[in-house]
């Protein structure tokens, strides 16, 4: 069991931060900026969930992915590859976790209409959540895939995991809109009635 009963240790003053192994490194460190940027949307999940009450389902799903996102943000702050004698192995992300989103998607999806063009974000305050979460989580996908390029043991199924949380929220965001019923649909180039000035009719 963790046991957190110091909150601040003064120890990052400087600058730098501690991981679960390795030397120290800088807090805008690329590692360091892409759990952290794990941890911005899990955040934003728990602030989704505030909206999904009544939806027990949904809420449920929403809940295993923070534990999950936590897994995540383990998994990218412990470098490098296990010692053979240690104790226990790192917690990684792993495929069944993936596959798992995967059946998410298509279980979801299955329940929603075709779309006619694309989503913007918004509709209830609950799929405007998501897609919030949905671009953060798109966000850290991109630096774990410049962390990889930097350091190539970093573990590809948490850039996996990621890309199919992005593609869920998508979904769950539709889900929250009615299944899709209360969508807001882009409508390109739609600028002329913007440009009318108030009160007068066109000629």
């Amino acid at each position: 069991m963790v046991k957190l009963n110091v909150i601040y240790t003064r120890t990052g003053d400087g600058g730098t931060t501690g991981l679960v192994r390795g030397p120290r490194r800088a807090k805008h460190d690329l590692r360091i900026e892409a759990y952290g940027t794990v941890e911005e949307a899990n955040a934003l999940v728990g602030h989704a969930r505030l909206s999904a009450a009544g939806q027990s389902g949904l809420d449920a799903v929403l809940a295993r992915i923070q534990n999950d996102l936590f897994d995540v943000g383990s998994d990218l702050a412990t470098p490098g590859a296990d010692d053979e004698n240690a104790q226990y192995p790192s917690l990684r992300v792993r495929p069944v976790q993936t596959a798992w989103l995967e059946e998410q998607i298509d279980r979801f999806n299955a329940e929603l209409s075709p779309l006619r063009s694309f989503v913007l974000p918004g509709g209830t305050p609950l799929s405007a959540g998501l897609h919030l979460a949905r671009t953060v989580t798109r966000r850290a996908e991109r630096l774990v895939s410049a962390l990889r390029e930097a350091e190539p043991e970093t573990n590809e199924e948490a850039l996996r995991y990621l890309n199919r949380l992005s593609d869920l929220f998508f979904v769950l965001g539709r889900v929250a809109n009615g299944n899709g019923a209360g969508d807001v649909l882009w409508v390109p180039g739609n600028y002329g009635d913007l440009e009318k000035p108030a009160g007068r009719k066109p000629k």
